[in-house]
């Protein structure tokens, strides 16, 4: 049904009633507002409004009937003040762009603020330099920046670092982002973590908390993390997160130091109750250029990468990877029937109910996401308030104060290229993944100064060529 899906949002937006709505709208948080209304959350406002309303109920109700979608579990579904966002989001983008391979957005889901360059700790591979003086927004810009996030339509905030905790601004920052309905995370090394600060981050609504943790044992994770006690107090965040009901996940960067111990840090992630592992991609920016020797080979992230999907299928806890190859050996296991789950973003997983009925799906679903995010999914926002197509990607594009965040997003060229797999500049136009995967354009920089360069860590193009 997820191919389905995807069509009959395509059905919507081709009624001409349903454009001229999306279209007079205008944005996505308009868009959010009309779709509330529709799901019975309040009485709509004012004779645009209703109108817009009407169309919309008569055309979802159409394309529903045609597609087997039963209307009153969509509409049940729009209560969630997430996926309202989202939909908006989507809905407003194919009325803007149609529906592409992989979808252009209006806004980015997700961004990314690293919050602050402050930070206790100074690891290895830090790609933000933590610990160097820099210049920051004023407490003012910030709302400022929340409040250009919220009228764009971007659906979640995570806010990241440095250490995000250690910043006198996070709580009523944070607080106020929490009010205007974003989905809230935090990346955070978690040493800062007692009753109080896991109970705060549960009162505003934070979805997802993210715990970095670079080994199941503490010399090599106080080692990478550069202070002793480090792995001590980090384990004892993730517990007491655990136990105040957040859901958490344990991030950690696989390298030559750390991968032959990341099966036994996802047996500790179980056993210390958290919900989702992470391993991400080392990218050599930041500190990490200084470590760039540390980076695994395309065959080891290869080995390591079907090892993850083995334990997203063992189904014991969430299983993810940055690397937007995953996506492509997630999908070549559904096609072979050797997996029944698909990871198009390595924020989300899909598990196919039924291979033979679903099959298709894995690939317009993973095609519309599209793998790597940069500049298409998320972006990032450094703490001056300069805009980045991710936060591995030191490339300003704009400032999101200076400029305009919405304007940044839609007119920057290098964002716009990010977007294009079909470039003749593209190194992987030729792949059959581009749309599913694309390579992480982070690491292609990183290694050739080229955001359309190949990744040299790809091992997608040995397997193909073998």
């Amino acid at each position: 049904m997820l191919h389905e899906y995807i069509i009959w949002l395509k059905r919507i937006i081709e009624n001409p009633a349903a454009k001229s709505v999306i279209k007079r709208l205008s944005s996505p948080k308009k868009i959010d507002s009309v779709l509330a209304a529709y799901a019975g959350l309040r009485e709509p406002k004012g004779i645009t409004e209703k109108s817009c309303c009407a169309i919309l109920s008569k055309v979802v109700k159409k394309a529903a009937e045609k597609f087997g979608i039963n209307e009153d579990v969509l509409r049940e579904g729009l209560k969630d003040p997430y996926y309202r966002r989202g939909l908006a989001n989507v809905l407003r983008s194919i009325a803007e762009y149609g529906i592409t391979m992989p979808q252009k957005l209006y806004a980015p889901f997700l961004v990314v603020w690293n919050f602050t360059k402050k930070c206790n700790l100074r690891c290895k591979h830090c790609y933000a330099n933590a610990g160097k003086a820099a210049k920051e927004l004023k407490f003012e810009e910030k709302l400022e920046l929340v409040n250009q996030l919220d009228e764009a339509g971007v659906v979640a905030i995570s806010f990241s670092g440095g250490e995000p905790l250690i910043h006198e601004h996070f709580w009523k920052v944070a607080e106020y982002a929490s009010k205007k309905g974003f989905h809230l995370s935090i990346a955070t090394n978690g040493t800062l973590i007692d009753e109080n600060v896991a109970r705060r981050l549960r009162n505003l609504n934070f979805g997802y908390v993210e715990i970095s943790l670079d080994a199941s044992k503490a010399e090599i994770h106080d080692s990478f993390r550069g202070v002793k006690g480090a792995f001590r107090r980090a384990v004892e965040g993730i517990k007491t997160c655990v136990r105040e009901g957040l859901f958490v996940g344990i991030a950690t960067t696989a390298t030559k130091l750390n991968v032959e111990d990341i099966p036994n840090v996802i047996d500790f992630a179980i056993e210390l109750g958290a919900g989702r592992v992470v391993v991400f991609n080392f990218i050599p920016t930041g500190r990490g250029k200084e470590n760039a020797n540390l980076d695994l080979s395309a065959e080891e992230r290869g080995k390591l990468l079907e090892y993850l999907y083995d334990r997203l299928e063992e189904g014991k806890i969430q299983v993810f990877s940055t690397s937007p190859t995953y996506a492509a050996v997630a999908l070549r296991r559904v096609v072979k029937k050797r997996g029944r789950k698909i990871t198009p973003t390595h924020f989300a997983n899909v598990e196919l109910s039924s291979m033979e009925k679903y099959g298709n799906a894995t690939i317009v679903l993973s095609e519309f996401i599209g793998g790597c995010g940069a500049g298409r999914l998320y972006c990032g926002i450094e703490p001056n308030g300069d805009i980045t197509p991710c936060v591995f990607m030191p490339i300003v594009v704009g400032n999101a104060i200076r400029d305009g965040f919405l304007k940044v997003w839609q007119e920057s060229e290098i964002l716009e290229e990010l977007r294009d797999r079909d470039s003749e500049r593209y190194a992987c136009k030729n792949c059959e993944y581009r749309y599913i995967c694309g390579g992480c354009r982070a690491r292609a920089y990183a290694y050739n100064n080229d955001i359309l360069a190949f990744d040299p860590g790809c091992h997608i193009v040995k397997v193909i060529e073998t």
